[in-house]
């Protein structure tokens, strides 16, 4: 174990507008913030380093919700989602942990555009998801991610908090 983390602050859920819409991106956003400051600062090659029996690690995670955020806004089609669990070795966490926000960013873009819920995520080709349950599962996924990636930062360095 890497010298003790310092505790972050736990930052409480947002406070967002009266819309569903502002609603389902405020609590996104929020998880999203938190998965990236799990792993920022995190420590090689402890980052990468399983911290349970089926192989996930806290770099890992982040390079997984990049390839999610980009299949569910952007249409990326992946393949091989086992394969996004890995980072590339080459790539430092702060280029994972950047390519994870231009991600967000991207998505972000797109649901600016969205001003229907139930329409489908633009530039699917009439084959995507509606707006609503394409936020509903980042949500989930993001979410079931980030207590993952607290767990991963503890058993790294103690580091605890959101």
């Amino acid at each position: 174990m890497a010298a003790a983390a310092p505790r972050r602050r736990d930052t409480p859920p947002p406070r967002t507008g009266g819309t569903e819409a502002a609603t389902l991106r405020g609590f996104l956003d929020y998880l999203r913030a938190s998965v990236a400051a799990k792993a920022e600062d995190a420590p090689e090659p402890q980052v990468r380093t399983a911290g349970v029996p089926s192989g996930t690690n806290l770099l890992g995670l982040v390079h997984h919700l990049t390839h999610v955020e980009r299949a569910t806004f952007l249409g990326v089609r992946v393949t091989d989602w086992q394969a996004t669990f890995q980072a590339p070795a080459e790539d430092s966490v702060a280029e994972v942990v950047a390519r994870y926000r231009e991600a967000v960013e991207s998505a972000n873009r797109v649901l600016d555009e969205c001003t229907d819920l139930g329409a489908q995520v633009p530039g699917r080709g009439g084959k995507g998801p509606s707006v609503r349950w394409a936020l509903t599962h980042m949500i989930e996924e993001t979410g079931r991610h980030a207590g993952h990636a607290d767990i991963l930062r503890e058993q790294i360095d103690g580091g605890t908090g959101r």
